[in-house]
């Protein structure tokens, strides 16, 4: 935008729901791969009980984060194509 054109608040949080949305899903993925570190870990050492309720606390966890992530990102996208005219896509 230039510097003579108002911003539009409803892009602004737009893109504020976009850049959450990846975060999110930064964190979601990162706690599904931290649980699988955690789950071959395990099994090639034997681990104990803390090291499976590690493993699943950081699935629940992913899933709790990455599932909203997900919505919101595909929500902030069918906007943008509301926006340019573009079909829905389903």
């Amino acid at each position: 935008m230039t510097e003579d054109q108002p911003e539009d608040p409803i892009l602004r949080s737009r893109e504020r729901v976009r850049w959450l949305a990846n975060l999110g899903k930064r964190c979601g993925y990162g706690c599904f791969g931290g649980a699988l570190v955690a789950f071959v870990l395990n099994y090639y050492i034997n681990g104990s009980a803390l090291s499976i309720s590690i493993t699943v606390a950081l699935l629940i966890t992913g899933s709790l984060i990455l599932a909203p992530a997900i919505i919101f990102g595909y929500a902030a996208n069918a906007a943008d194509r509301e926006d340019q005219g573009l079909p829905h896509g389903h």
